[in-house]
């Protein structure tokens, strides 16, 4: 059976490839059980740059193919930010809820609704440097008070468009199959099929 390496150390983002990727005939692993802790920097200047790197890095110390991805959370009355900076906008060493906080003091004199998306782009790497990207977007908007349990990041104040709900309040079944992140690798799945060969 095919191997592919989830190439982050993200638990939230492994759970969520995992279930992503149930039904293949793949054995899914992930870089701790190789001692593949490795500290990327993520110095693209968007978040299809950043996929690659992580993607082809982990493939060439792995030397198997991977599966990695970038992603984040654009708003409309910031521009578009925080955009790939948004694991980091708050200062390093900062948790998910720390995050939070820090965006929604920014929105706070801005006028509702906040209007935003998740955008993620996948990226495909084998271990020779063969490279494959895809795309996905979650529209939504920013509400003001946490709601939810589920997910992490920015899941429990994003709103998803058409739903009524935050990120935080969906199911994992419900979440994969609205997400940014669900999105794009449904768009890479049939790359992924005929590269490793799957049925």
């Amino acid at each position: 059976m095919q191997s592919l390496l989830i190439g982050s150390l993200n638990r939230g983002k492994q759970t969520e490839f995992s279930a992503l990727l149930d039904g293949l005939e793949l054995q899914i692993v992930f870089p701790q059980s190789f001692f593949l802790e490795l500290e990327i920097e993520e110095s693209g200047a968007d978040y299809a740059e950043n996929a690659q790197i992580k993607a082809v890095t982990f493939a060439r110390e792995g030397h198997m193919w991977t599966l990695a991805d970038d992603s984040g959370l654009e708003v409309d009355v910031l521009g578009g930010e925080p955009g790939p900076y948004s694991h980091r906008v708050a200062g390093p060493e900062r948790s998910d809820a720390d995050r939070r906080r820090f965006l929604l003091d920014r929105l706070t004199a801005q006028p509702r609704p906040w209007t935003a998306r998740f955008r993620c782009v996948a990226a495909l790497a084998s271990p020779t440097g063969k490279i494959f990207r895809a795309e996905g977007v979650c529209p939504g908007e920013i509400v003001p008070q946490e709601r939810g349990i589920w997910g992490f990041g920015y899941d429990p104040i994003f709103l998803v468009q058409g739903v009524g709900r935050t990120m935080a309040e969906l199911t994992m079944e419900e979440k994969n199959s609205v997400s940014h992140r669900a999105r794009a690798v449904q768009a890479i799945l049939p790359v992924l099929r005929d590269q490793l060969g799957l049925p």
